[in-house]
Parts: structure tokens; C-alpha cells; sequence
């Protein structure tokens, strides 16, 4: 059992920067050009493997509970829509635990989590979808601290995590052998370890974001047990112009 979780539930604050609040849009449902055309769509289409999609939202839920009813329930119809009624007041730690949460119900053997505003290559993916592994991803963007999700390699050979979610500067306090942009797309093939992880974030921390629960269960896993695999093709989705360099690729891969 296959379990697809993508979370979409953020404000899209700087996709909808200088937009009138009623022209202002779920980011991952914005097009110019057609449904098939969204970042929603795509990354479903993507994780068309699995055998349950469980989409995460918050922000303009009804909106997104609509487009999926009219216009995705026929090509994904085993998809479950969770609603954050945290999205504005806790980070992305909470809609990857509701998602998580969600998932293990199905008793599932891996799970792959997917940023909501992400657009990659389909080969990188499948070496996700493929791998025998537990998975962490990476990019081959420059490492700038406004933006990146930095991955990187500590003095005793395990992978941490480091990000400011006010996009200012990074600090790694201690030595470390390498650093990597985060790809922001992870597999987990040990769903109790995962469970775990999840329970003690919501029982201690549920105000973090997303990395408080990938770090806990990468800690339990332990780094040698993980796969890497670096998309040729990453794109993370925060403006209108992301998303029109983003429909380019669409119809060059075409």
C-alpha cells in the first residue's frame, strides 16, 4: 500500500502579492491556459502510483474542495482532502501531520510527501518512486539563505536540517562535510518510526514546520538507510513569474 500525501494549505502570500484580495488565488490551482495546466494537477498526476493521495489544505479550502470535485475527482478518485483549520496561525509542521496521520490509516508500507508548490522532472521522481529506500531529495539550485531548505552532512556523518522561516540568514552551528539545497519532496518506508516522529511533534513541538518531523524520523532511521536523489528539474512555485517559467518547461517537455 502506496500513500501519496501533498500539502497546499499555505496563503500563497507572495503568489497573490499586489492581487485584490477577490482576485486572489489558491497558488496551486492557478492557470493561464487550462486544469491540466495547475501545479495541483501535475503533482497528482505524478503520484498517480499510489494508491491513496491525500491532499492537505487550509487556505481558500472550498475553493480547492470545488476544483477537486469538478475537475480532478474523475482522473484521481481515490483522494482524500484534509482541512488545516491551523494554516494561519501554526506552520507547515501541522499539515504534514494531519496528512501523515491521515495516511497511516491506510496501514501503508511507504509514504511519499510532496510540497504543494513544487514542480519537478518525471524521471527524477520515479528514482523516488522506485527506490527501495527511505528517500531524501535534493536540487541543483544555488544554496541562498532567503529561500533554500538547506540539507547538509554533520561532523558525525548524519544529515540535518536548516531553514529560516523568516527567509533571513542561516547559521550551522557546528562542522559539517557537505551542503545541499533540499528537493522538499521525502519518501518513508518505516511507518512506525514515521508514527512516531508524528506523535511527538503534536505531543511537544506541533508549532514547528514540516523538517521538526522529517528530522525526528530521519534521527530514527538513521542517515545510512536513506536513498539521495537530485531532481535535473526543480522548481519551487512562489511568484506568477515561478509559474510562468514553470509553464515553459510543461510545453517544452511536451
Amino acid at each position: 500500500m502506496n500513500v501519496a500525501v501533498i500539502t497546499v494549505a499555505g496563503i500563497s502570500s507572495r503568489f497573490n502579492a499586489g492581487i485584490p484580495e477577490d482576485l486572489k488565488v489558491l497558488k496551486c490551482l492557478y492557470t493561464e491556459t487550462g486544469i491540466k495546466d495547475t501545479l495541483l494537477y501535475r503533482l497528482m498526476d505524478k503520484c498517480s502510483f499510489a494508491d491513496r493521495i491525500i491532499v492537505v489544505g487550509g487556505y481558500k479550502f472550498d475553493d480547492l474542495a470545488s476544483f477537486y470535485k469538478d475537475n480532478l475527482s474523475v482522473d484521481f478518485p481515490a483522494t482524500d482532502l484534509i482541512y488545516n483549520d491551523h494554516y494561519s496561525d501554526l506552520s507547515s509542521g501541522f499539515s504534514l501531520y494531519l496528512g501523515i496521520k491521515a495516511a497511516l490509516e491506510y496501514d501503508p508500507d511507504e509514504i511519499v510527501f510532496i510540497e504543494g508548490d513544487l514542480d519537478v522532472d518525471k524521471r527524477s521522481f520515479e528514482k523516488i518512486i522506485q527506490s527501495g529506500k527511505s528517500v531524501l531529495s535534493i536540487n541543483r539550485e544555488p544554496v541562498y539563505s532567503d529561500k533554500a531548505v538547506v540539507l547538509y552532512k554533520d561532523g558525525s556523518g548524519r544529515y540535518k536540517y536548516a531553514f529560516n522561516s523568516s527567509h533571513g540568514l542561516l547559521k550551522i552551528e557546528e562542522p559539517f562535510s557537505c551542503i545541499l539545497n533540499s528537493g522538499q519532496i521525502w519518501k518513508f518506508t518505516d511507518p512506525a518510526k514515521l508514527r512516531e516522529s508524528n506523535d511527538e511533534f503534536i505531543g511537544s513541538d506541533k508549532t514547528g514546520t514540516n523538517l521538526s518531523i522529517i528530522q525526528r524520523y530521519l534521527d530514527k532511521t538513521g542517515s545510512d538507510n536513506f536513498d539521495i536523489v537530485c531532481f535535473e528539474r526543480w522548481t519551487n512555485c512562489n511568484t506568477r513569474e515561478d509559474y510562468k517559467k514553470i509553464l515553459n518547461y510543461w510545453r517544452t517537455e511536451e
